[in-house]
């Protein structure tokens, strides 16, 4: 923790017997969540269809969990609403699409996605309805905005465009 703000995160499916991971924020991009998802995760979703075929006692719960999980990991990763991250003082045309963390922007802001989709084992309260203050344009500094991937799409074609 630095100042209320992980940069170690467990990653966990919710189950004490389940999956779960230690990823380190700073370098948690498009590839190592690709890497969490498809390599970690899928290992340990393979492992429990063998113990599902094979009759092993709660087996069945660890592989929906484990494959619930992947489902949300996979979200975050695509970046649709509500998974995705919203910075407040970019432009939508510069919004990550997806999961592609700037790190200059705070863990505050990235952290959100896995916060929303309750992926994360300890809960801590991070404020994300509206800052104190107004933009320099006078509007008011919300940050409980999400965008739809077709709109940042959009707004980059619009850009690119001109």
């Amino acid at each position: 923790m630095f100042h209320n703000r992980p940069f170690i995160w467990h990653i966990w499916d919710g189950r004490r017997d389940g999956f779960s991971a230690l990823v380190n924020y700073h370098k948690l991009d498009r590839a190592n969540l690709n890497r969490l998802i498809y390599t970690y995760l899928g290992d340990r979703i393979a492992a429990r269809r063998r113990d599902q075929d094979a009759g092993v006692a709660g087996a069945d719960d660890r592989l929906v969990k484990a494959l619930e999980l992947q489902k949300k990991l996979e979200s975050i990763r695509d970046g649709e609403s509500p998974y995705d991250i919203y910075v407040r003082w970019k432009p939508l045309h510069q919004q990550p699409m997806g999961w592609e963390p700037d790190l200059n922007d705070g863990v505050r802001l990235n952290i959100r996605p896995f916060v929303t989709a309750g992926v994360l084992r300890s809960r801590f309260t991070i404020n994300w309805n509206k800052d104190r203050g107004t933009n320099p344009d006078g509007s008011e500094r919300l940050n409980d905005l999400h965008f739809m991937l077709a709109q940042k799409r959009a707004a980059r074609a619009a850009v690119q465009s001109q």
